[in-house]
């Protein structure tokens, strides 16, 4: 069984670090957080994004599901996690920049891949189902590629639907119309360590 006294002592750090001699820190946000950016990041325990990113506590809101997507707008009553962060760092927070980050060797995206019945599990492949377009895409795309290409060339494409997704949220696309929102679409490489950010003019994803 995993031990939990690693997570304790990384706190007694944490607290030396953010709440002993210098604690102007969070002593600035104790009425709120100043985050103007919106990361919506994979589960992965991985692909942390305040790490990936070197940030410090307030300087990204951060929702994290499987397979980092981002849900089609649907206004049906029902339960949306995603959603609702992303209305509230919008709304609530103002935020000026939103992130989708997809990464390598994804489960999620494998999931969807290598599935074609959503009663494969309780919740997760009816999830992923989120981004079948990206599937469909890579499949007329790269049809004579490898496995390997296909599938990332997958978790790539997920990342563009999520883009396409936020669109249809109203509060989201008047904001990015009238130039007080981006979003951008990133994928990090684990195996190569390396960051690319999707360029919409070329349909693709570059090296940073």
């Amino acid at each position: 069984m995993a031990n939990t006294d690693k997570l304790i002592e990384g706190f007694q750090r944490f607290k030396k670090t953010y709440f002993g001699a210098d604690n102007s820190l969070y002593a600035g946000m104790k009425e709120g957080q100043p985050a103007k950016i919106l990361m919506v990041a994979c589960c992965d325990s991985r692909v942390d994004p305040a790490i990936l990113t070197d940030c410090d506590p307030g300087d990204i809101f951060t929702v994290r599901n499987v397979a980092n997507l981002v849900p089609p707008c649907e206004d049906d009553q029902h339960h949306h996690g995603t959603s609702s962060a992303i209305e509230f760092a919008v709304k609530g927070l103002g935020v000026e920049s939103i992130i989708v980050m997809g990464h390598a060797n994804c489960g999620g995206i494998k999931g969807l891949w290598e599935s074609n019945d959503l009663d494969d599990s309780q919740f997760i492949h009816r999830w992923v189902s989120i981004a079948q377009e990206a599937k469909e895409w890579v499949k007329t795309h790269h049809t004579d590629d490898s496995n390997a290409v296909q599938l990332k060339a997958c978790e790539q494409r997920s990342v563009v639907v999520s883009l396409q997704n936020l669109m249809e949220f109203d509060f989201v696309r008047e904001r990015v119309e009238n130039g007080s929102l981006k979003i951008h679409g990133w994928y990090f490489d684990l195996r190569a360590g390396e960051l690319l950010c999707y360029n919409p003019d070329k349909d693709a994803f570059e090296a940073r």
